[in-house]
């Protein structure tokens, strides 16, 4: 009989454990491709998602839409200097350049580039939808920083220092994606946007001789639950502002957010 009780009760304990797996998942969720693994290109320009990806896979973007007109791609996949090893496993090179007559900072962002508006600006769109309360954003980076070469206004003394980077994730409370023109609404104030729920922060001070791992963890400024995740990494800190150095380098991989 206990045999028999046994064999009825294996399969009770299966579908509970699978409900419970099922439940976590969806209460730890992750974005699609934050290991930076999946490429595609087209018309000249990388794509952070595999060719003819349906929308909901189309999590990340870049500057390349706006600089692959120019034949030129700021953040590109990298195949062989990648944090851990193994088929199919990428990273994403990001990489700061003078493009014509202007500075651009390497990126990759949660969103969408949209197009370059009056030859001043760029038009994008931020976020991903994103419903998680992660306590962490891991990973690993690399960093190769130049001597800053452009400043504009205010930061005219960061000339001639060393570039910084940066990695940041915003949780938000936002109704839809925030699109905006970056020299007509400015940009999100993360230390006073009041639709901000949560923060993690990484600034990269200096160089590296390989990749670093870190673990930054999240600050949240109320118990909300968010709508949408906006995740930036880019070489050049500063670059919003026009400031930073042609030619900083940094590698990211394997994204994780940590519950």
């Amino acid at each position: 009989m206990k045999h028999l009780r046994l064999i009825f009760l294996l399969p009770a304990f299966f579908f509970f454990a699978f409900v419970s797996y099922a439940l976590s998942a969806q209460n730890a969720p992750q974005l699609y491709n934050m290991g930076f693994d999946n490429w595609s290109k087209s018309g000249g320009v990388w794509r952070l998602y595999e060719k003819d990806a349906p929308a909901s896979s189309r999590i990340w973007d870049s500057a390349n839409p706006g600089l692959g007109k120019l034949g030129i791609n700021s953040t590109t996949p990298e195949y062989t200097h990648v944090a851990v090893e193994g088929e199919g496993e990428a990273a994403a090179r990001i990489e700061s350049k003078k493009v014509a007559w202007a500075f651009v900072a390497g990126n990759v962002f949660s969103g969408r580039y949209i197009r370059l508006v009056d030859m001043a600006g760029v038009e994008t769109e931020l976020g991903a939808p994103f419903k998680g309360r992660p306590k962490s954003l891991s990973g690993y980076y690399h960093y190769i920083p130049r001597k800053i070469n452009y400043a504009d206004p205010p930061y005219e003394d960061m000339m001639g220092r060393s570039d910084e980077a940066l990695i940041e994730v915003l949780l938000m409370d936002w109704e839809k994606p925030r699109r905006m023109v970056s020299h007509v609404d400015g940009f999100i104030d993360p230390e006073n946007d009041p639709h901000i729920i949560g923060r993690a922060q990484l600034v990269i001070k200096r160089g590296t001789s390989g990749y670093v791992h870190f673990d930054v963890p999240f600050v949240y400024r109320n118990g909300k639950t968010p709508r949408y995740v906006s995740v930036v990494a880019t070489s050049s800190r500063l670059g919003s502002f026009n400031t930073g150095a042609s030619g900083s380098v940094l590698y990211v991989d394997e994204f994780e957010f940590g519950y």
